[in-house]
């Protein structure tokens, strides 16, 4: 199976992953998608691969997905509600900082096989995790008073503009500041440039596909929703 196969299939799982999320625990769940996905992201954009012919990270599905839970938050339980969640996110992937570096702490038994690993994969933790926090922070708090913003001037019509406009500006954001922040000086600037872009490039597509599960989800609106979006 081909990476760019295999990244659409992945990206579907993914946002799939938020619905179910949201038809069946509602707001806490999509809070618990959250806080899993922005884990995992961090985890995983350690891995460098080739998509398309341009060099990627792995975390671009899951970090994307991301901005569907909270676009979900932000259309059925509102603003407030929104940035509560995205202040949750930040939370566990601080969490994540500090429980990575307090294990690389422990000494190993004489058993242990698997530090040298650790210690490959959670030294680059401190960088990326920093980057995350500050490019998610400021991106999806554009994001969601980008999202309130469209759906205001659209008068609560048209979904599809309020989900892509304000996402697609938030993606570009988090893209630039992630890239620069976690990889300068690690690579060399073409390589940062290719992620920043190629990244961007990446959630745009996740953006586009997450917008039909984005209608999808009048389908399965949970008891604990305020009420239902309007039409568009």
């Amino acid at each position: 199976m081909t990476n760019e196969l295999l990244f659409i299939l992945w990206t579907l799982v993914a946002v799939s992953g938020v619905l179910v999320a949201f038809s069946l625990g509602g707001r806490a769940a999509l809070y618990g998608v959250i806080g899993l996905y922005i884990v995992l992201a961090n985890i995983f954009v350690t891995k460098q691969i080739t998509l398309f012919g341009l060099a990627a990270t792995g975390g671009n599905s899951l970090y994307g997905a991301i901005f569907l839970a909270t676009d979900l938050i932000s259309e059925y339980w509102g603003k407030r509600e929104a940035r509560r969640a995205v202040w949750f996110g930040w939370m566990c992937a601080f969490a994540y900082l500090v429980a990575s570096q307090v294990f690389l702490m422990f000494r190993p038994s004489g058993d242990d096989f698997v530090d040298p690993a650790m210690h490959t994969l959670f030294e680059l933790a401190p960088r990326i995790v920093i980057a995350s926090l500050i490019a998610y922070l400021i991106s999806q708090t554009h994001d969601v008073y980008a999202y309130h913003f469209w759906k205001v001037r659209t008068g609560g019509r048209h979904l599809w503009l309020r989900n892509n406009a304000s996402t697609l500006v938030s993606q570009l954001i988090d893209s630039l500041l992630f890239s620069t922040i976690a990889f300068l000086g690690i690579f060399p600037v073409g390589v940062v440039i290719q992620i920043a872009v190629t990244t961007y490039l990446l959630k745009v597509v996740v953006a586009a596909l997450d917008t039909p599960f984005l209608y999808l989800s009048r389908r399965f609106i949970p008891g604990d929703a305020p009420g239902e979006m309007n039409a568009g």
